[in-house]
């Protein structure tokens, strides 16, 4: 096993008018999980081919521990990859199709049955090994798929979202598979998915691209928490975080207070305190967000009513009920920015109608159509530059 180092990785098309993955730079340790994830086409893909091999690298290297490996056959620097497709042999058995990688490189008949039967108890494929593919469902079908990458016992295992075939409920525990299978095994993953659902669950750290630019390489917790650009906010987290543009102003009493159309928003002083930046953006526009699940049902606070918060009403325009939780679509006379496909930032109308996600309790009672008391908890507000993006 072993760790991989990725600097100033770049891949370019059309003599470099196309950079597909932009001057990449990732230290991935030994038996870490990293996920690489962002919407399609952001490079994730093709950054996980240079590091199999199977595309060129046009600047930058990759070691695989101490080998650097730029210009080594795929087959000379032991990873291996499970692709979206299974890539199996329709013709071959399930051992056979486990064993094929073995069977290329001339192992001993005894030591290939070995590493299959090893494979095959651990995926619980044992009452399999006879069946062609077309007999397996798709979750057997990718553990084979996996069987197949893990009998080569390679340095590094290299993903490239195996699960999107698969249907909601199969993902989801395929998911949890694969999670014990790494932790189980020790080897260092590398998962290329576009699900940030999968992104979350899955791994140690979450490298989120951006149109071949890393934009936040973290623990999955600190992304979300603690997202470092308006991109991120967006994209980690489902629903998204609301986003408004803001003038940031002074109250008559010195505090802080975000005015977005006809909404007020008074900002803790330990929030401002925490976030020094803001005393300089005072009679400027900032960009705030808030995630769904720090706005609730007001009429469920009870003794917390007092606690730090600004409560708007509305009516419930659109209800998703999730059985967990109801999330609660509203109106509020807001500017709101929306980040459009993920890939470009819009500025709605100032002042115009904006459409809020919440998070409230399953048996809130809330109906399409009613009115809505929704406490917004200013504790957990996030700040961003409009120019820049980046958060403050």
């Amino acid at each position: 096993m072993a760790g991989v180092t990725i600097q100033n990785m770049t891949k370019t098309y059309g003599n470099g008018a196309i950079r597909a993955v932009d001057s990449l730079n990732l230290d991935i340790k030994d038996g870490e999980f990293m996920i690489l994830v962002g919407p399609s086409g952001c490079g994730k893909s093709t950054a996980l081919r240079m590091i199999a091999g199977l595309e060129e690298i046009s600047d930058g290297g990759v070691w695989i521990g101490d080998r650097f490996v730029n210009d080594m056959h795929p087959k000379a620097r032991n990873t291996a990859m499970v692709f979206q497709n299974y890539a199996l042999y329709p013709h071959l058995t399930v051992f056979d199709n486990i064993a094929f990688p073995l069977q290329i490189a001339r192992l001993p008949r005894t030591e290939i049955a070995r590493r299959v039967q090893d494979a095959a108890r651990i995926l619980e494929l044992g009452d399999y090994l006879k069946r062609r593919p077309g007999h397996l469902s798709g979750g057997q079908r990718q553990r084979v798929a996996m069987g197949r990458a893990i009998v080569r016992q390679p340095d590094v295992f290299l993903m490239d979202e195996p699960l999107s075939n698969l249907d909601a409920k199969l993902r989801v525990q395929m998911r949890a598979e694969i999670s014990g299978l790494q932790r189980r095994l020790g080897t260092t993953t590398i998962y290329v998915t576009h699900d940030q659902v999968e992104a979350m669950t899955m791994g140690d750290r979450v490298a989120l691209m951006r149109d071949g630019v890393l934009q936040q390489v973290d623990a999955p917790t600190v992304l979300y928490d603690s997202p470092a650009n308006m991109f991120v906010a967006a994209f980690i987290g489902s629903p998204s975080m609301n986003l408004f543009r803001a003038i940031l102003s002074r109250g008559d009493a010195g505090e802080f207070v975000l005015v977005s159309g006809s909404l007020r928003i008074a900002v803790p002083a330990g929030l401002v305190a925490a976030r020094p930046a803001l005393g300089g953006l005072v009679d400027r526009p900032v960009v705030f967000g808030i995630r769904a699940e720090d706005m609730c049902d007001a009429r469920t606070l009870g003794a917390d009513a007092d606690a730090a918060g600004v409560t708007v009403s509305s009516a419930a325009a659109t209800i998703e009920e999730l059985g967990s939780d109801l999330l609660v679509h509203f109106d509020i006379e807001a500017d709101q920015i929306h980040v459009a496909n993920l890939d470009l930032v819009q500025e709605l109308g100032a002042g115009g109608g904006s459409r809020v996600i919440a998070r409230f309790a399953p048996r809130s009672g809330v109906r399409q159509g009613t009115p809505v008391q929704v406490r917004i908890d200013t504790n957990r507000l996030h700040f961003f530059d409009p120019k820049t993006e980046r958060a403050i």
